[in-house]
């Protein structure tokens, strides 16, 4: 881990209070949680529901009288689209990601638990509890650890080793974008190691079955069933459940990559987290987030991944609390000096474009690169 110049560097004294006043900041707020909590995601579940019947009755309605009354098709489509569109999105991000977390496992509704909930997802809630719930927020930008970097396909950050490979990303990047519910889906497959022969076709293939599994279920359900129940007149209804999906994807892939991707976002190598303390995990997650403003809307939209650096310190703690706690935060890190990254949607995505084009190219660490904050604050 590296200091840089918008960020002060700390004693071993302040690192450990550093990480208690954000301890005690988590756990005022746990001992907050109720009814007003639980109103709240239960409003959310509902919000789902009703947004997603509605979308899917307008796009059958729609694509039924369509044929007899044209001028309804278009609106109708358009209207149910947006809103499948807004119900995946609602429960991808507010609803599954947060659930699964298990920052509502306290209420003890098993349809609720953090633990066994499935998501509207093609990637399997298993393999993402693994990869992202462990692996990412452990290991949040540690190279070699956190396998979020870049997911396999692309540089980011210019201490990732440079391959000719990486000259394609800007169009690989919105490949990804456009698929990025299958690429979620397969990363915990780890087909470079396939690839190159430390994974046997049997392992992967035992590997593959769960996931193949959710694949098809999520298939079937968008492209053959709610199509068919328009018989004839499917179509529509087909072209509205693809759209829907791409517009999930390409929304949850820049809220994801705005919160870890921007131009002050750092990435870690394996020997600056040896021994890591409280305090140091604190750090190491704030300066590896970046979060959005853009009020309750944005707040709403994104789960409250709007709050990333709040999300990563804190996340088994219901999330739409983070903007309330986001106060706190923030007066910490003015106290200890450190750079809290937030910025507006356009800003914030921009320096993520920025990164992958420039990093499509060789590039190198900054030549004036200060001395590691474990030695720093040895």
């Amino acid at each position: 881990m590296t200091t840089t110049s918008r960020n002060r560097v700390l004693s071993a004294e302040e690192l450990e209070r550093f990480g208690t006043e954000l301890d005690a900041v988590r756990a005022r707020t746990a001992a907050q949680l109720g009814q007003r909590d639980a109103d709240y995601i239960r409003a959310i579940v509902a919000s789902v529901r009703y947004t997603g019947f509605a979308g899917r009755a307008l796009l059958m309605l729609g694509a039924i009288a369509g044929a007899f009354l044209p001028g309804v098709l278009v609106p109708a489509w358009i209207g149910g689209t947006l809103l499948l569109a807004l119900s995946k999105i609602l429960e991808n991000m507010e609803l599954g990601h947060n659930v699964m977390h298990g920052q509502y496992d306290w209420m003890r509704d098993p349809h609720l638990d953090g633990k066994t909930y499935e998501w509207d997802i093609a990637g399997t809630s298993d393999n993402w509890r693994k990869t992202h719930n462990y692996q990412h927020h452990t290991w949040t930008n540690v190279r070699g650890m956190d396998d979020d970097i870049g997911y396999g396909l692309l540089r980011l950050f210019p201490e990732q080793r440079w391959k000719p490979y990486y000259l394609f990303q800007p169009l690989v990047a919105v490949i990804f974008a456009l698929l990025f519910e299958w690429g979620v889906a397969i990363q915990d497959l780890r087909l470079g190691r396939w690839w190159i022969g430390k994974t046997t076709t049997a392992q992967l293939r035992k590997h593959f079955r769960p996931v193949g599994r959710k694949m098809a279920r999520q298939v079937l359900k968008d492209y053959v069933f709610f199509p068919l129940l328009a018989g004839p007149f499917f179509l529509p209804v087909l072209l509205g459940n693809i759209v829907a999906n791409v517009l999930r994807n390409l929304w949850t892939y820049t809220v994801i990559f705005c919160g870890h991707f921007t131009a002050d976002a750092e990435t870690f190598s394996k020997e600056s987290v040896a021994g890591e303390s409280r305090g140091h995990w604190y750090l190491r997650q704030l300066r590896g987030s970046s979060n959005l403003s853009g009020g309750k809307l944005m707040d709403l939209m994104t789960g409250n991944l709007s709050h990333q650096i709040e999300h990563h310190f804190f996340p088994d703690i219901p999330a739409h609390r983070y903007a309330a706690i986001a106060v706190d935060v923030r007066d910490i890190c003015a106290r200890y000096g450190q750079h809290y990254n937030t910025g507006s949607l356009p800003r914030q995505f921009g320096q993520v474009i920025w990164r992958i084009l420039r990093h499509a190219l060789p590039s190198r660490p900054p030549a004036k690169k200060t001395r590691r904050l474990a030695r720093a604050q040895a």
